[in-house]
């Protein structure tokens, strides 16, 4: 259980962040990238053995976190054009709605069991996302010719999650967590720098130390996010369907309650009706495992 509140309090980190972020006028995507150059290097800190590129090249799951690496910066770009065309509500329901996607796969790949309170627990806890996400009284408003993109936002962030959890359970060993979360973060840094220096050669690129220091502010919670995250599906106190869902739910829940009480947010009655169904489908999704 300790990964697995390790992993949400990381998440929430990254929340408050991005939070800070609009605050100081920090550019995302320069920071965003700092950020993965950042998270690889705290793999390979963490990592307990002796890093040798020609090793890791020829792991089985290395071709896999060179594409995870990719997906990432192209889910994060499609989350900023989302956020430009729709809003900030769209993105983040469409990020946390993508837990159906590892969730499905786990019930039919892994045959996990899906009893009443199970059931019932992931329904609230999509309305939950929806419910805690939204920032006007009208609801998410997305113009048919945008849609596209959140719906990209939702695949993409699910077949990450998934990939991860398929990944931990047929290719990484016990001691290869660390370092095979750094060569995640490291293939998405290779992607943006090479990104960033098409804009130095476009003449769009500005460099400052705030977005440095921003990235570096990112960088670690967005490891220990992902590592922990690794580790809580590899435990038995849930299975990876209820893994993911209380992950996710969790997630939505604190970060609003962290809005209210570092940044004085103020909150719908919806938003406050998605609170509380979050902790009834967390509930419900442990209690099913007991």
């Amino acid at each position: 259980m300790i990964y697995l509140i390790l992993s949400i309090l990381s998440s929430t980190v990254i929340f408050v962040t991005f939070k800070l972020f609009d605050r100081f006028k920090i550019n995302r995507f320069h920071a965003i990238v700092v950020n993965y150059m950042v998270a690889a290097s705290c793999g390979v800190i963490a990592y307990d053995g002796v890093v040798i590129p020609g090793e890791i090249i020829i792991k089985d799951w290395f071709l896999y976190t060179v594409a995870l690496g990719m997906l990432f910066i192209v889910i994060f770009n499609l989350m900023a054009i989302t956020t430009q065309r729709s809003g900030l509500s769209v993105v983040s329901v469409a990020t946390k709605m993508s837990l159906v996607i590892p969730i499905v796969f786990g019930l039919v790949y892994y045959k996990e069991s899906l009893g009443i309170l199970k059931l019932t627990g992931i329904i609230l806890a999509l309305f939950a996302v929806y419910f805690a996400s939204l920032k006007t009284k009208k609801g998410l408003k997305i113009d048919k010719r945008n849609l596209i993109y959140p719906l990209l936002v939702f695949l993409g962030s699910g077949i990450i999650d998934t990939s991860l959890k398929y990944l931990e359970d047929t290719h990484v060993a016990e001691n290869e967590v660390a370092i095979f979360s750094s060569t995640i973060f490291a293939a998405a840094a290779v992607v943006g720098v090479l990104t960033l220096c098409f804009q130095a050669f476009r003449g769009k690129f500005i460099f400052q130390w705030k977005n440095v220091l921003g990235g570096l502010f990112l960088g670690i919670p967005n490891y220990f996010s992902v590592y922990f995250l690794v580790h809580a599906l590899r435990s038995d106190i849930l299975e990876s369907s209820g893994i993911f869902t209380v992950n996710n739910v969790a997630i939505v829940m604190t970060s609003t309650l962290v809005g209210i009480w570092l940044f004085k947010e103020k909150l719908m009655s919806k938003n406050w009706l998605g609170i509380f169904l979050a902790v009834i489908s967390i509930l419900l999704v442990t209690l099913n495992s007991w």
